[in-house]
């Protein structure tokens, strides 16, 4: 077998590739410092002003506004809204990924795109779309008017709100992972006797998992701190549809600023934690 030999007239010297791939200091340096200015002024002063305002009056104040009734109604309601929409955009994201990306089939190029949809759709004019199908007025609304069933301004129009603008982010985590995969490990284990759920669990979703949780706590930020969309549908009833970006948004019109940042503190922390589990994953999905 012979070896392939590689005509010098088209290599580069190895100091010619170095000088093509690396900058001068003062360059990386000027962009480093730009980098670090972008986020200390959009980020990290904003995070910590939010703090600041929310304990300036004391900690006594601040306790009071988190542990105030319409305050502690719009927690349970963020979380139960995000408990509710993030499992079912896995089952969603995982199915649908499996389906684009294992299989060829008519009508993909379509789930693709009604996929991104929500991507391109800003979330009040999805918010709209509920209202004109579910309200009083719209399509199913004296249906569900006779039948004593409420959507809009209540519960399940803020979950489905929140489902619909969260429903590409696991998907489209795990689409392009697994067709980088391929289907040679799943035709395997279908040559060796595997049924469909078998290779679903055993095969596919073991080599997703990192992908999978990624996108996970993906879904659960936006799930928790989407407005636009649950603005429209939730109708702004004080300790029974507020979640807590509207119960902020309140305090801060009604000139409650302490309230309001303490509030709006809770999201940040919340922000926090999501921060730290994404880079943990991104981690061990790097290695």
């Amino acid at each position: 077998m012979t070896e392939a030999v590689l005509d010098p007239r088209f290599t580069l010297p190895v100091r010619t590739v170095e000088k093509a791939t690396a900058e001068p200091r003062w360059v990386r340096l000027v962009l480093i410092g730009l980098a670090l200015a972008f986020l200390g002024i959009f980020l990290f002063v904003p995070l910590a002003a939010v703090f600041y305002e929310a304990l300036r009056k004391g900690v006594g104040v601040y306790w009071q506004a988190v542990i105030e009734p319409d305050a502690l109604a719009a927690v349970r309601l963020t979380l139960l809204a995000a408990a509710i929409s993030v499992p079912l955009n896995l089952v969603f994201g995982v199915a649908a990924a499996w389906a684009i990306a294992k299989f060829e089939f008519r009508g993909k190029n379509l789930l693709i795109t009604l996929i991104d949809l929500p991507f391109s759709v800003s979330p009040v004019i999805a918010g709209l779309i509920f209202v004109l199908v579910f309200g009083l007025q719209g399509w199913f609304g004296e249906w569900l008017r006779d039948h004593d069933l409420k959507i809009i301004f209540a519960v399940p129009g803020i979950v489905l709100a929140t489902i619909f603008v969260t429903f590409p982010f696991v998907a489209r985590e795990l689409i392009p992972l697994m067709q980088a995969q391929g289907t040679e490990e799943e035709e395997a284990a279908v040559v060796l006797g595997a049924s469909g759920w078998q290779t679903l669990w055993r095969v596919t979703l073991p080599n997703v998992k990192w992908g999978l949780l990624y996108g996970v706590i993906l879904s659960n930020a936006r799930a928790m701190g989407e407005f636009g969309a649950v603005s429209v549908v939730s109708g702004h009833i004080r300790g029974l549809t507020n979640t807590l970006p509207l119960h902020v948004e309140i305090l801060y019109n009604e000139y409650q600023f302490a309230a309001a940042f303490a509030t709006a503190s809770l999201l940040a922390l919340l922000a926090l934690v999501t921060l730290v589990l994404k880079v943990w994953v991104e981690r061990r999905f790097a290695d």
